[in-house]
């Protein structure tokens, strides 16, 4: 029997928690690395680190599910069909040909075709969901409720997304309707005892990708909620990144107080399920 592809990472639990992780990675397999216009680029938007600041999340029983491919790959977090997450705002495709700031990640002529896209959905995108799906089934044979935790993170300030400096903690249950409205309230009362130092929105910029839209459904026992987490609260973010600067090293004095947090709201979304 085949295991998982060597970029998909699962490690099975047995609480009514998960968390996925679709955007740690920064695998590019190396029939693709040429038709970048740089591989910092193609690397650039990663949720950097995420792995290691949700480190302590099997030790509380969760499951763990995360990719090793770049984004620029394929975005495991995107509609396979196409439609934007936030129709009339700045966005990032399927298969992304811009960064986040708006570069051209291909070189002339290199960009994926849609026979293209529709392959690395097969190879890439599919096998992530099914391993997402089942493993919903298999902790929903478990408990009668489960959460599915999005862990993400991002720069704090990218004008082609969001004006301003983007809140510490951006919680996204897509408007109320991926989880319950007590497991939303859970996870508000920790951030409203989060240190000052943090600031904190729900369902701001950020309402859920494709993973907490398709798969939240409170009515028969799936809570999914998205944690969009600004980078400057683990690591030191330069004005402008380049390939100098940028990523820079995972800070584990600067992460320690927003771990404390992150924690805290897994532990409330043990709370929720296991009532």
């Amino acid at each position: 029997m085949n295991g998982p592809p060597s970029w998909l990472h699962v490690a099975h639990n047995d609480s009514p928690l998960i968390v996925s992780m679709p955007h740690a990675g920064t695998y590019i397999p190396a029939d693709l690395e040429a038709r970048y216009v740089s591989l910092w680029l193609a690397r650039k938007d990663a949720d950097w680190w995420i792995a290691d600041l949700y480190d302590f999340a099997p030790d509380f029983g969760a499951t763990m599910i995360r990719t090793t491919l770049s984004r620029s790959v394929i975005d495991a977090n995107r509609d396979p069909s196409g439609c934007s997450l936030y129709p009339g705002q700045a966005t990032t495709e399927l298969c992304p040909t811009t960064t986040f700031d708006g570069e051209a990640l291909y070189r002339e002529g290199g960009a994926p075709d849609a026979d293209e896209i529709a392959r690395r959905r097969a190879q890439f995108f599919e096998p992530y969901h099914a391993a997402l799906k089942e493993e919903i089934a298999r902790l929903k044979k478990r408990h009668p409720r489960i959460v599915l935790f999005e862990a993400h993170s991002i720069r704090s300030r990218i004008p082609r997304l969001f004006d301003a400096e983007l809140p510490h903690l951006n919680l996204g249950t897509n408007s109320g309707a991926s989880c319950a409205a007590e497991l939303t309230a859970a996870i508000e009362r920790v951030c409203d005892d989060r240190p000052a130092t943090f600031t904190h929105v729900t369902n701001g910029r950020f309402k859920g990708g494709y993973t907490t839209r398709h798969y939240g459904e409170p009515a028969r026992g799936v809570h999914a909620v998205q944690l969009e987490l600004a980078m400057r609260a683990y690591m030191a973010e330069p004005q402008s990144p380049s390939p100098q600067n940028w990523p820079s090293p995972y800070d584990t004095v600067r992460a320690a107080p927003v771990r404390v947090v992150i924690e805290r709201i897994l532990e409330a979304c043990l709370n929720f399920a296991s009532p």
